[in-house]
């Protein structure tokens, strides 16, 4: 029907996530007073459901649960029903799922928590079937079941949910203890190297048997590791792990061999089947992971890894006034008459459809070849389908095929007996063949909320890309999304950054009618991408509005007594719990970000105190960093940064110099981890000099670009040639 039988007040949200909601017969709240108030009046439980607007599971108890007449009306007479889109608020989302993981052993979403009108969770779980199963009780049946024991027996429930509300606050206090120092860098960084190396699949790289995720933190720490030991066989086969993991990952499912761009994480260990969506976290940090490996093993398989990921980027999840969008789904209509939605369907095919797209014979292969066999024995497509029914529980891919990369291009050569050259130019015409077929197809649902965390991961990748591969087009975009951040997600009068924006009609950008607030992780991945466009484009602004938010972190979030930053402001009556994230998983966690950040504001700025801060977080989280530092593989990395002393690179010289910029380009073509970058150009009025007394005093020799390297402000001898300066680079 073209009027939509129920509205709720999630009609008028700006969150696409809330707005799929918008016409579930449920009456949905968001998360806010109206709600709180109600369940208090009424002395009604809150039944709470989180998610995002291309989860697949959250789409599937839509269409089983929230959509239905039946359970929304069991939902509506005895329960205060909120609707989170936790990309939104991961403030909401942290709080209960923290108390979901505890309770239940597990988590994910959609999740799903009953709390009391006070907002204390007393029960919870992820994703419900309707109905009672064999193993499994029905949504249906939980409802009912809680509740009567809210009528029952309320005094018990609210007597336990205070319970638990005590201690979760107990376990999840992070804080330093006693005259805690920061770990030894060595031992955290050995230990955390062999517990990766036992998690290691040595066969298809990634750390794990299945589900298998991109982990880019894991990735990150075995470069640093490698380029703080490359003389040791450790060192060795941290860099290999790396480079394989990429590689493999680059030939699976995972990557959209058409479309571009990465896959959130594979079903299976061959990286073969994926999960289908794709998130923009996902693709700013491996542009940067790619860019890394290809910094250090100089393989242009990489960086062409990285432009594929970028192109992306650019043509599908790009606003026009310069911000990223957050995701694409993993569902869509297989054709344009399709009444379901299925997952993969835009992705994957069918053997006979690829063969009517590639039927043309192909010159000087052997005989009888066509584009179809080439591209179908290349991608290890079978007649078949070659998805293994076993990852396919719903048969939604039963027939079809996930493109992957099962033949080196030499081996595919050899087999058709034609040149590399022309094997790699036929292979492109294909997928071009296959991209326009694409589409005609109906397109996922994409999430057109821009959120300043992801933006800040996004426009670390564009920066890091544009440094390592020399591509100022990459440094450009970095520019625009950052100009973009400064006039949508910031708020000059407050000098405080907002967590969201949104598209709105006619490709305006909008605003909640209350903003929401930036989160530690908004300050912090937009701190770290300001840093990284200042080394890519040594525009001082951007360093500028970098430390300024520093600053601003600080006051909103440091815990003055534990150490090292909440996770949310204070203040806010509705938030149970002030936390800590003490876990890197498909982002690194704030804090383990934040102390690289601190290292690299204190080497900007001569503001000592903030290398003291970098210390004390490690000192607050010195424990898990010994017992467990697979968790924080982010941080065990900047523990080392921290007790190596980071390097600053001064170069001497006229931005526009031709000797300049080959030094420029030497600095940025070496990866080295404990290395900031920064020019002398003889402003003595510029950002940078005022920050940096002892800038001033470093010259060019005999009129030509200088570099020199730097250690808590004390400099080498003036260095001129770009070999000298490549070697002293090099830990």
């Amino acid at each position: 029907p073209s009027v939509p039988r129920h509205t709720n007040r999630l009609i008028n949200e700006k969150s696409p996530y809330l707005l799929q909601h918008a016409h579930n017969p449920v009456d949905w709240y968001p998360w806010g007073q109206e709600a709180f108030d109600k369940a208090k009046t009424e002395n009604k439980l809150i039944f709470l459901s989180v998610g995002y607007s291309t989860c697949h599971w959250c789409h599937v108890m839509e269409e089983e649960s929230f959509k239905s007449k039946e359970i929304g009306e069991i939902m509506n007479e005895h329960y205060v029903c909120i609707k989170v889109d936790r990309e939104e608020r991961p403030d909401v989302d942290k709080v209960y799922m923290t108390f979901v993981q505890a309770t239940s052993g597990g988590g994910g979403w959609p999740m799903s928590v009953w709390l009391t009108p006070d907002l204390k969770p007393f029960a919870g779980g992820t994703y419900f079937p309707p109905e009672d199963g064999v193993h499994r009780v029905g949504f249906r049946t939980v409802l009912l079941r809680i509740a009567e024991q809210w009528k029952e027996n309320k005094d018990a429930l609210l007597e336990s949910s205070q319970r638990i509300l005590e201690a979760l606050r107990h376990t999840s206090e992070i804080c330093v203890q006693g005259q805690e120092s920061p770990p030894p860098a060595k031992e955290v960084m050995d230990t955390c190297f062999q517990q990766l190396s036992r998690s290691y699949d040595e066969d298809y790289g990634g750390f794990s048997k299945s589900p298998k995720f991109p982990t880019p933190v894991n990735l990150n720490f075995l470069f640093t590791y490698w380029a703080l030991n490359r003389t040791t066989p450790e060192g060795a086969r941290a860099l290999q792990m790396a480079l394989h993991t990429l590689k493999m990952m680059a030939h699976g499912g995972i990557h959209d061999h058409i479309g571009q761009g990465f896959h959130r994480y594979s079903t299976d260990q061959h990286w073969h089947v994926p999960h289908f969506e794709k998130m923009l976290y996902d693709q700013g940090q491996l542009a940067a992971m790619y860019s890394r490996a290809f910094q250090i093993s100089g393989d242009e398989f990489f960086a062409d890894v990285v432009r594929d990921i970028l192109l992306y980027v650019s043509r599908d999840l790009s606003d026009q006034a310069g911000g990223f969008y957050s995701a694409e789904d993993a569902d869509s209509y297989p054709t344009t008459t399709s009444r379901e939605k299925q997952e993969g369907a835009f992705c994957v095919w069918a053997a006979e459809e690829l063969r009517a797209l590639l039927p043309d014979p192909v010159q000087g292969a052997t005989e009888g070849t066509t584009l179809g066999d080439i591209f179908m024995h290349h991608y290890g497509v079978e007649e078949a389908g070659n998805v293994d029914p076993m990852k396919d529980p719903h048969q939604e891919l039963k027939g079809k095929n996930v493109l992957i990369s099962r033949c080196s291009p030499e081996l595919t050569a050899a087999r058709f007996g034609l040149e590399p050259v022309r094997l790699s130019a036929l292979l492109q015409e294909c997928r071009q063949r296959l991209s326009s077929a694409r589409a005609q197809r109906p397109r996922p649902h994409l999430d057109t909320k821009m959120l300043a965390a992801w933006n800040g991961l996004m426009i670390s990748g564009f920066a890091q890309a544009g440094a390592a591969l020399a591509e100022q087009g990459y440094v450009s975009r970095a520019a625009q999304a950052a100009a973009f951040l400064r006039t949508h997600l910031f708020d000059p009068d407050s000098g405080r950054l907002l967590r969201s924006c949104y598209r709105g009609k006619d490709n305006s950008v909008e605003q909640s009618t209350v903003p929401i607030q930036g989160f530690l992780e908004d300050y912090v991945f937009v701190i770290q991408a300001l840093f990284d466009l200042y080394e890519a484009s040594l525009e001082q602004g951007w360093l500028e509005w970098a430390l300024h938010l520093q600053h601003m972190q600080d006051k909103l979030f440091w815990d003055p007594k534990g150490f090292a930053y909440f996770s949310t402001e204070g203040g806010d009556p509705s938030l149970l719990l002030r936390l800590k994230d003490d876990q890197d998983g498909a982002e690194p966690t704030p804090n383990s970000v934040s102390v690289t950040n601190l290292l690299r504001a204190a080497c900007y700025s001569g503001h000592m105190d903030w290398m003291e801060k970098a210390g004390k977080i490690l000192a607050a989280f010195s424990e898990r960093l010994q017992k467990i530092p697979i968790t924080l593989p982010e941080m065990v990395r900047a523990t080392a940064l921290f007790h190596h002393t980071v390097k600053q690179v001064v170069v001497c010289g006229d931005p526009q110099g031709e000797d300049t910029k080959e030094m420029l380009h030497c600095v940025r073509s070496v990866f080295s981890p404990n290395k900031v970058l920064m020019v002398a150009d003889g402003d003595s009025t510029g950002f940078l000099y005022r920050q940096l007394p002892f800038l001033a005093s470093l010259e060019r020799k005999d009129g030509k670009a200088t570099a020199y390297i730097c250690s808590n402000f004390t400099c080498s001898l003036p260095v001129t040639s770009v070999q000298e300066l490549r070697e002293m680079l090099s830990p």
